[in-house]
């Protein structure tokens, strides 16, 4: 089956009181994992790559390997670049095939953040391509995505902007963060945003980044077998399925993977210390990325079942 653009996806989403995860993939196990989980729970996906995965995977490999997961499945699939820093790297991949884009004039100032997306938005939409920009800042650090506090998205600019600009999707900042520390005490999103946001754009599909939840059993498991990883929390899993019914669309996917990996495999090296064979120790961390995505579709995103 070919890729596909996230129009009809959101559609049925927004209808549906659901989201579709957005999934970061960097190499074969993850893709595996991801698109496995997908076929057992009957559920659309996006799979972005950020700049770190083009720098670490080389985006041909990447774009064959996705292409390989589309000839052995029917779901419908997205290919999404996820913070693409400017013109340049959006053009590179809307012209390698990417189906979606993401624009990121996060950091610019309000004007040129509108002027940024529009010439994206121009060069997409005459090639059928999806874009995504965001409004507001996100605290944390991801790949080459780093801000030091929140700057929540204001309800009144994003429909200005939306209209201005002709983005597709929004990403807004309501309180979630990137990375696996998003919170020191409790987590504070602030929902009544989300709520007058979407009322400003009615139908319109929102996009959380920052959203794993940072699920305790791989944070012990990593730590139990010598990580250092203590104190690590993210989103509540029940305010993220509150989203997906207040016009979230895309829910952003990629710590949660990144634990589950890691803790996987320091628990297969250190139970069997005389392996040296990576198939035997690659499989039960390509099955950790289809446990966690599969939780996800059931528990947090509603997705299950949606096609």
């Amino acid at each position: 089956m070919p890729l596909t653009s996230p129009s009809e996806m959101f559609q049925q989403a927004y209808s549906g009181g659901y989201a579709i995860g957005a999934f970061n993939v960097n190499n074969m196990e993850i893709v595996q994992g991801i698109v496995s989980a997908a076929e057992k729970e009957k559920s659309p996906i996006i799979l972005q790559v950020s700049a770190g995965a083009r720098r670490y995977a080389g985006q041909t490999y990447i774009v064959k390997l996705v292409e390989a997961a589309l000839e052995e499945s029917d779901l419908p699939v997205c290919l999404h670049l996820d913070h693409g820093q400017d013109f340049d790297i959006c053009k590179q991949v809307i012209d390698a095939g990417f189906t979606s884009v993401m624009i990121d004039g996060s950091h610019h100032p309000f004007e040129e953040n509108i002027r940024v997306t529009r010439e994206v938005v121009d060069y997409a939409h005459e090639r059928g391509v999806w874009v995504e920009a965001e409004l507001g800042q996100l605290a944390g650090i991801e790949d080459d995505v780093s801000a030091e506090k929140n700057v929540f998205t204001d309800p009144d600019e994003a429909a200005e902007f939306v209209e201005r600009s002709g983005c597709d999707s929004l990403a807004v900042a309501i309180g979630t963060s990137h990375g696996a520390y998003k919170f020191k005490g409790e987590p504070n999103i602030d929902l009544d945003r989300l709520e007058r946001i979407s009322k400003t754009l009615p139908g319109y599909p929102l996009v959380l980044h920052g959203a794993s939840s940072v699920l305790p059993e791989f944070v012990d498991m990593a730590n139990k077998y010598g990580g250092e990883i203590e104190g690590a929390k993210g989103v509540p899993e029940e305010t993220l399925l509150r989203a997906a019914r207040s016009g979230v669309c895309k829910i952003n996917i990629d710590t949660d993977i990144r634990l589950a990996v890691t803790a996987t495999l320091r628990k297969e090296l250190a139970e069997n210390p005389t392996n040296f064979d990576p198939r035997k120790y690659l499989k039960p961390a390509r099955e950790s990325v289809e446990y966690v995505v599969q939780h996800k579709m059931r528990h947090v995103l509603g997705s299950s079942g949606a096609m």
